[in-house]
């Protein structure tokens, strides 16, 4: 098979190409560097059945090469930070929405089968009916969460108007190797891994009691590649189905690193939420359960990754 996998240079993109790759299929990465790391594809130096292509979503025509010949495609590629979209509505929309839907046209008029769209849990806001069910109507709090509103409802409409094929995964908070702590849209975990790895101060904003609904990256992947070759087509939750606090993260990550580090409290950061819990139901009625790893192994992985990341020699 063939596929395209847009920012598949990023964290969790760059994962589900190698995944393709390794299973034989031919894959085209479709990436502009922005916060794609092409460290994250040295796996695929040599190996023919994967093209690199580096531009962006927002030139169509670069789509309309790339999902030639394609028989799904992975919609990665997104500005994936709240605080920028809050700083540039406009310019985090051209990329989230107007990216988004040349995707999908460029799909279509390419005979492609199925899209499979990364969602986000951005989307249901600070809505106390945890766990959090996929029938919760959007309370969008941000211009990035509204973006990716708007690409469900895009999504629904290719299938309902054009036939092609969708699915929009809902992602938790997603963590593993290839998440970059120094980026400025890196999660909590990888941040919390390269200080307290080497016994740096850690700051919690907050008082550490709110939860997060963590998902190690290759049960991600695995939804993915499911949800790709499901016949479902929708919205859903792709997440452990577990809480987890900051208090108690920290305290698992400094039991796998074996160092203890200090742990500053600060006021909580505007817009961020208290509690989040997915509701997993619907994922495991549509294309099965996918959280395999728990929170300490993914965590060991992840710690191991970044050991060895940097203490690779500098080329």
């Amino acid at each position: 098979m063939r596929y395209v996998v847009t920012g598949g240079a990023g964290f969790i993109g760059s994962h589900i190409a190698e995944a393709l790759a390794d299973e034989g299929h031919s894959v085209v990465i479709v990436d502009d560097f922005s916060t794609g790391n092409k460290e994250n594809l040295r796996w695929a130096d040599g190996v023919p059945s994967v093209r690199v292509v580096e531009g962006s979503i927002t030139d169509i025509s670069l789509l309309r090469d790339a999902c030639a010949g394609a028989d799904g495609v992975f919609h990665e590629a997104a500005v994936a930070s709240v605080p920028r979209s809050v700083a540039d509505p406009v310019g985090s929309n051209a990329v989230n929405v107007d990216g988004t839907l040349n995707v999908l046209v460029a799909a279509r008029d390419a005979g492609v089968r199925k899209v499979v769209l990364a969602s986000s849990a951005a989307n249901y806001g600070d809505n106390p009916n945890l766990p959090l069910k996929e029938t919760e109507p959007p309370r969008p709090q941000s211009p990035y969460a509204a973006q990716k509103v708007m690409n469900e409802y895009y999504a629904r409409l290719f299938t309902e108007l054009y036939g092609l094929e969708t699915t929009c995964l809902r992602y938790f908070n997603v963590f593993g190797p290839r998440q970059d702590p120094s980026s400025p849209y890196s999660g909590v975990i990888s941040i919390f891994i390269d200080r307290i790895s080497v016994g740096d101060p850690i700051t919690i904003y907050g008082d550490g009691t709110q939860t997060r609904d963590f998902i190690y990256v290759s049960d991600v992947v695995r939804a993915n590649m499911r949800a790709m070759n499901s016949e479902y087509c929708g919205v859903v939750n792709v997440a452990g189905g577990r809480e987890t606090s900051l208090n108690e993260l920290a305290a698992v990550i400094m039991e796998c690193t074996g160092n203890s580090s200090d742990i500053r409290f600060d006021v909580p950061r505007e817009g961020d939420i208290h509690r989040s819990l997915a509701d997993t139901h619907r994922l495991e009625e549509t294309i099965g359960r996918v959280a395999e790893c728990s929170i300490a192994d993914g965590l060991s992985q992840t710690i191991a990754w970044s050991l060895a990341a940097k203490n690779e020699p500098s080329a």
